[in-house]
């Protein structure tokens, strides 16, 4: 039985797919104000790119979105209907923008789906998780997951994979000490359970041992196949053990969204940590400098963790501790 596990957080909601007891997939929708994909928004074309091809509208809100294609007769300066195909994707050096199209004649101005609102068209049984309540999340994995992602390390000495983000691809390079003929098939499973487990998308390059024959090379890309999930596409293992995944890139993956901000990520995970922390009441939060300034600057999130709990909150800087090491007390 599959159900979709939903816990709506403090600066982000999250989203488990728990199927048979195993973590299948994870969802992370934080609270950035960006214009989400699906949305159909209004803006103004400011500068064309490409003649006829591409161009980037400001929207009322002043976010940009890269549109493309461009309608020919559409001109600088002029009000236009955006449909939102992409969301605006952290990038080290370098955000994207958000990506769009010219709407269809008759759209009007709509949000996009929230997470939640995602999870319900799915059709999958979508299960509340209070913070009052025992943490499903964590039962099957959760804070694992995120140290996966946060690191780009999964898996064991017999078959491990790294991941590195690039602005061209996803890569994910597979190491182990299995023999190349059981290295292969085994990396490939992993990767493909990673690649739904932390929404990787768009391109992404699987670097699998160098296989003997073409037969051993065709078991690997079967593991692909059966363990992720369509629509995507894919080429066969090439001579070298290189294999290339392509899939629909709505929005930012696990990685980016939790790489872009490391402050911003240590401290939403001490937030939720504080939710569930003993049986309510006033609480101690202790961590670095850094996190404690956002949170001095987050004072709504502070006020939503003193109303949950029902009592006062003390933020108190540690220098000796790390990002990740804040505590709950």
């Amino acid at each position: 039985m599959a159900e979709w596990l939903y816990e709506e957080g403090i600066g982000e909601s999250r989203a488990a797919l728990v199927e048979n007891g195993r973590l299948v997939e994870a969802l992370i929708e934080r609270e950035t104000g960006g214009v989400r994909a699906g949305a159909v928004a209004q803006g103004r074309l400011t500068q064309t790119l490409i003649p006829k091809k591409r161009g980037v509208v400001r929207l009322t809100s002043q976010e940009e979105v890269l549109i493309e294609p461009m309608p020919p007769r559409t001109s600088e300066g002029s009000t236009v209907l955006v449909e939102i195909l992409r969301e605006a994707i952290p990038e080290e050096g370098r955000p994207k923008r958000a990506k769009g199209r010219i709407a269809q004649p008759g759209s009007k101005p709509h949000a996009g789906p929230s997470l939640l609102q995602r999870l319900r068209a799915t059709g999958v049984p979508v299960v509340p998780c209070p913070a009052h309540e025992e943490d499903r999340l964590e039962a099957v994995g959760w804070t694992e997951l995120m140290e996966e992602a946060i690191s780009g390390d999964v898996g064991t000495e017999a078959a491990a994979l790294r991941l590195y983000v690039t602005p061209a691809m996803l890569l994910i390079d597979v190491d182990g000490s299995l023999p190349p003929a059981q290295l292969g098939p085994k990396g490939a499973k992993i990767a493909a359970q990673t690649i739904r487990r932390m929404g990787l998308s768009g391109s992404i390059g699987i670097d699998l041992p160098t296989m003997n024959n073409k037969d051993e090379r065709m078991i690997a890309a079967a593991q692909i196949d059966k363990y992720l999930p369509l629509p995507f596409e894919r080429t066969a293992v090439n001579g070298f053990g290189f294999l290339q995944i392509i899939r629909k890139r709505e929005r930012a993956n696990l990685i980016e969204l939790l790489r872009a901000d490391p402050v911003e990520t240590a401290a939403l995970a001490l937030l939720r940590r504080a939710e569930r922390h003993g049986n309510g009441g006033a609480v101690t939060l202790a961590a670095a400098p850094a996190i404690i300034d956002l949170l001095h600057r987050k004072s709504d999130w502070i006020e939503q963790l003193a109303k949950r709990r029902g009592g006062a909150i003390t933020l108190t800087a540690d220098a000796t501790l790390a990002l990740g090491a804040g505590h709950v007390a």
